[in-house]
């Protein structure tokens, strides 16, 4: 495991305005550190109320896919939402199904096959949709890149409808409409929505034109939870949809949402975040991993209790099976690239991987190692690759520059894939190093940890995390605040976990005692110091009823100062 890399963030400059504005020292440093610099922004950000929505109807070709989607409610049309595999296309899906069938639409849900039909439009899909007689498909979270597709089923007779939030190619499919914030020329004030957020919007532009503005509340428990999901940033506008949307799943109404929420032992009533992305995200994207899915979209729109419960339970299975399976595939991997001494690019493939879990793999690979890391399911003529990389290393330019032996790839810097004749493999693999060698040479390749502030832990008592909590919700874009405190005494020590890969510690500095855990830490108990620089942030425990502060330790090292 690599140690971090701490990157102290610049203090606020004096005569700031942000100091200006009633806050603490400490709160006015996190206000300057999130780029808030006027009293406006900073109102807005905290109050993150729906002032930050903006008007659906700026929406590039809103008009037109509204008026394509009224004339398909009139007249009776069969009509079809064709959303992604992921949480986020799922829960888009969700809104617009149950949204439209409330306006009367015939409306059917199609989710693609992860393995068979891959990421975006499929035309043997659309080609079996309008053979069941529909004739206007609207598209969740794809769409935007499928101009062979959409072509295609226009030539059959088939409207498409795109909403979507990838960036465009050069050129727009030839669609009814292609409602996409990312669009060169939109005027819409936000281009960082989920995919589930442009449906919402767009829903929203529907039920504007006949007063049901007031029902579209309704549906912001799938906002948030599509949002959080797909790691979009939460600023502008995504604080407002998953603020509010928070305050929505916390009034437990969707049978499904509450039975996986037991499963996962989630306090639903409490629910925030880092619950949604580390225990309902994972289980709700383990159906398409495995199998399809649809089991949970139909967990999403249940209003049975008792199939809520089924539905929960079969997730549950398939999430401990993806796990198991993670675990075998990861070990493999990580013998792999261990093997080949580690590079700046790390490569492992093997016909044995399952294909709905080497993106989890590449992605754990990625971060043990700090490497941009690629896991291929080697087929006899085809394979697949899944990559995930470090913010040094821009994964799709690299790609790009290897279009030639691929058939098919996409994605962003971060995270991307592709499909490829498996007699190139030794070819791309070779050209993918030099670049990752060329472009990372020198570079300290380690995470980088960013502090808020240095503090004391005396400074983390009293209303410390009430003030803080004025900065929720929290995720990408808005880490949860980050502190470091110098020379703390360690009082008590001991590791935890089956394995003892964490820690539990209490912690002592000018008579201040504090509880704190460190997961993933257990091997620092060995030749542990008296005293410590710990870099943290401040969780609330709840257990029986009761709440507890404590420590949430990130990063720990001997104290310097002593």
């Amino acid at each position: 495991m690599n140690h971090l890399r701490w990157n102290l963030l610049p203090l606020v400059p004096a005569g700031h305005p942000v100091t200006d504005c009633g806050f603490s020292p400490l709160l006015a440093q996190l206000m300057y550190n999130r780029g808030l610099t006027n009293p406006a922004q900073i109102d807005a950000f905290i109050k993150a109320d729906s002032s930050l929505s903006g008007d659906p109807l700026l929406l590039p070709d809103i008009h037109q896919a509204i008026n394509r989607v009224y004339q398909g409610l009139l007249s009776g049309e069969k009509i079809a939402v064709y959303g992604d595999f992921d949480v986020d296309g799922i829960t888009g899906t969700a809104i617009l199904v149950q949204g439209l069938q409330a306006l009367g639409g015939d409306i059917t849900p199609y989710i693609p096959h992860r393995i068979r039909e891959g990421h975006g439009l499929n035309s043997a899909a659309l080609d079996y949709l309008k053979g069941e007689g529909i004739s206007l498909v609207i598209t969740v979270d794809c769409g935007v890149t499928g101009i062979a597709q959409v072509k295609k089923a226009k030539r059959h007779g088939l409207d498409i409808v795109i909403t979507d939030h990838h960036t465009p190619l050069g050129e727009l499919p030839e669609a009814v409409a292609v409602v996409d914030p990312k669009r060169d020329d939109s005027k819409y004030p936000f281009d960082e929505l989920a995919g589930v957020g442009v449906a919402y919007k767009f829903l929203e532009a529907l039920y504007k034109g006949i007063g049901w503005e007031k029902q579209i509340a309704n549906y912001l428990d799938l906002v948030a939870l599509g949002t959080v999901a797909d790691m979009m940033p939460l600023l502008g506008e995504n604080r407002y949809l998953v603020k509010q949307g928070l305050k929505e799943l916390s009034k437990n109404r969707r049978p499904g949402i509450r039975e996986i929420s037991i499963l996962a032992g989630i306090d639903i009533a409490n629910i925030g975040t880092e619950e949604i992305s580390w225990a309902l995200a994972p289980r709700l994207n383990a159906a398409s991993r495995l199998e399809h899915a649809l089991t949970s979209y139909k967990l999403m729109v249940t209003e049975s209790t008792e199939e809520a419960q089924d539905l929960s339970i079969l997730l549950e299975e398939q999430n401990s099976e993806r796990q198991k399976m993670t675990s075998r595939s990861l070990a493999k991997a990580r013998e792999q690239v261990q093997a080949k001494g580690i590079a700046p690019l790390l490569i492992a493939s093997d016909p044995d991987y399952p294909p709905g879990i080497i993106g989890l793999v590449a992605g754990r690979l990625s971060e043990e190692f700090y490497r941009p890391a690629i896991v291929i399911k080697v087929g006899e003529k085809s394979s697949n690759g899944s990559c995930r990389s470090i913010p040094e290393f821009n994964i799709i330019n690299a790609l790009n520059e290897c279009h030639e032996l691929m058939s098919d790839f996409g994605g962003h810097d971060r995270a991307a894939g592709f499909t490829m004749p498996t007699k190139n493999l030794g070819r791309l693999e070779e050209k993918l190093g030099q670049i990752a060698e060329e472009q990372l040479e020198g570079l300290d390749l380690r995470p980088k940890l960013d502090i808020d502030a240095v503090t004391t832990l005396s400074q983390m008592g009293g209303e410390t995390y009430q003030s803080l909590q004025s900065l929720a919700p929290f995720g990408m874009g808005n880490p949860v605040p980050t502190f470091l405190s110098r020379s703390v005494e360690v009082v008590t020590c001991q590791t935890m976990g089956n394995n003892g890969d964490h820690l539990r510690l209490r912690l002592k500095q000018n008579n201040v005692n504090w509880e704190a855990v460190a997961f993933g830490l257990g091997e620092r108990s060995k030749g542990m110091h008296s005293h410590i620089d710990i870099v943290y942030n401040l969780r609330l425990e709840r257990w029986r009823g009761e709440e507890r502060l404590r420590l949430n330790i990130q990063d720990l090292a001997p104290s310097k100062q002593r």
